[in-house]
């Protein structure tokens, strides 16, 4: 629930005395609102933001805080569609933690330099290494088969985003133009889809969870597959510099409370798919597609040296469009508050920014029966689609069934998805180029392209 306007008249106050530590006489009786910036139909920050708000996690771990230093602690959770506004609002000095994406990240980095209110990314909420979590997609009728169809035609992003850099990339791969080979327009998630069912663009790029959520609802196809790339994009938390040197243990709090909720959505993950659905009013089988136990994200906050890596390599590529001069990503990546919280938890995960995990293994089928709070994993795509066609002809209802990609392990919706016959052995990829290239590559051994309840008909 969002804070009473009360609250907010006295975030004034609070302010005020933003300038003590965190402990006791910090401005004993007196209100201070944290405020916090996120994105919740970006799913793969959930756990900084959707879930972590639904839980109830954070304000947990104030109130605990608040009895030591007689302070009521409040929360105003602000949403928005993308980054941009939440970096405005943290430049402002209006908003103290936001998440946000890796290319805003980036942005988030050089605004608060060139304002003077420094910014430091201090954990991640979601990511993948390849890059899956970033796709283009076209009408689901419309002639396109791979991104060299879209010279010419009129695709839609939102410039700066990591959908953005996904397409600017995807491009200059196919020996394309991003700039004068394609009509670029530059519109919000929401806009670009209904620009897509229009008509009135041909392509959309963009990030979690639009592409999932057109394909769910036979309102898209998959044109590329962010993860070709093979570079890892994430999703992240930033915070106000002033505000995590002020209030650290604030900021450990909020970490703390980052990690339950990773750990509940990685111990429940349908249970949180739900949560995260009932909030948003995304399909909880989207939500899954992403979050779920074989979903094309892993969630994990610790600051992984892939993923700072790849955001040095995100840099020439927002330098070129003119969105940001230099970014030092070393100074603008904080680990030691995770390292606090690691080392006060002793869970020794502290290396690399603190809390981690193992890293994700490859994804396997998966399916989602409809009455059950659990989902059922399998080998392969043939055993997934034969239990999925026994438990229909049961009179059970599939609410999802979930394939990887047989080359870039990006989970897909496994009738959505395009079907490869070999033999007796069938292979699930999340676009018609994909599928193609594999099958121009196997044709000794008979590999074919076969619709969806071909593949069905094999597999029993």
């Amino acid at each position: 629930m969002r804070a009473p306007v009360l609250v907010l008249l006295l975030a004034p106050l609070a302010a005020a005395c933003t300038s003590h530590a965190d402990g006791a006489g910090a401005g004993e009786g007196r209100t201070v609102t944290v405020t916090v910036g996120y994105q919740s139909k970006t799913i793969n920050t959930v756990t900084a933001g959707t879930l972590l708000r639904s839980l109830g996690y954070f304000e947990e771990e104030l109130a605990a805080r608040g009895r030591k230093d007689h302070v009521t602690y409040k929360v105003d959770w602000q949403d928005y569609a993308t980054g941009a506004p939440i970096t405005a609002q943290m430049t402002a000095g209006k908003i103290d933690i936001g998440s946000m994406g890796d290319f805003p990240l980036l942005i988030n980095a050089a605004r608060g330099k060139e304002l003077k209110q420094p910014t430091r990314l201090v954990s991640v909420t979601g990511y993948n290494l390849r890059g899956g979590l970033n796709t283009v997609v076209a009408a689901p009728d419309a002639q396109l088969e791979s991104l060299a169809d879209l010279r010419g035609r009129k695709v839609s992003t939102s410039v700066g985003s990591a959908a953005d850099g996904t397409l600017v990339r995807a491009l200059q791969r196919a020996g394309i133009d991003p700039e004068k080979g394609v009509q670029k327009l530059n519109q919000q998630p929401s806009v670009g889809a209904s620009a897509l069912q229009a008509g009135s663009v041909d392509a959309l790029s963009q990030f979690v969870a639009w592409p999932g959520q057109l394909a769910y609802e036979g309102k898209a196809k998959a044109l590329y597959d962010g993860a070709e790339l093979n570079l890892p994009t994430f999703h992240g938390v930033t915070v106000r510099e002033r505000f995590g040197a002020e209030r650290p243990g604030v900021l450990d709090d909020f970490l703390r409370a980052q990690r339950r909720a990773t750990d509940y959505l990685r111990t429940e993950p349908v249970a949180a798919a739900e949560a995260v659905a009932k909030e948003t009013g995304l399909p909880a089988e989207v939500v899954h597609l992403y979050n779920g136990a074989n979903g094309i994200a892993t969630f994990d906050p610790a600051l992984r040296p892939e993923l700072i890596a790849a955001l040095k390599e995100d840099v020439p590529l927002l330098k070129a469009a003119k969105l940001v001069g230099d970014v030092d990503v070393d100074a603008f990546v904080d680990p030691a508050p995770l390292n606090r919280i690691a080392a006060g938890a002793g869970d020794g995960a502290g290396a690399a920014g603190g809390t981690g995990y193992p890293a994700a293994a490859p994804a396997r089928p998966e399916l989602w029966l409809k009455g059950q709070d659990t989902t059922r994993s399998f080998d392969s795509p043939r055993e997934l689609l034969k239990a999925a066609k026994t438990a229909r002809a049961a009179g059970i209802q599939v609410r999802a069934a979930y394939v990887p990609d047989a080359v870039t392990g990006t989970t897909w919706f496994a009738d959505r998805a395009v079907w490869v016959a070999e033999g007796a052995e069938l292979r699930a990829f999340v676009t018609r180029a994909g599928a193609t290239s594999y099958v121009d590559g196997h044709r000794e051994s008979g590999a074919r392209i076969v619709g969806f309840a071909e593949a069905e008909g094999i597999a029993s």
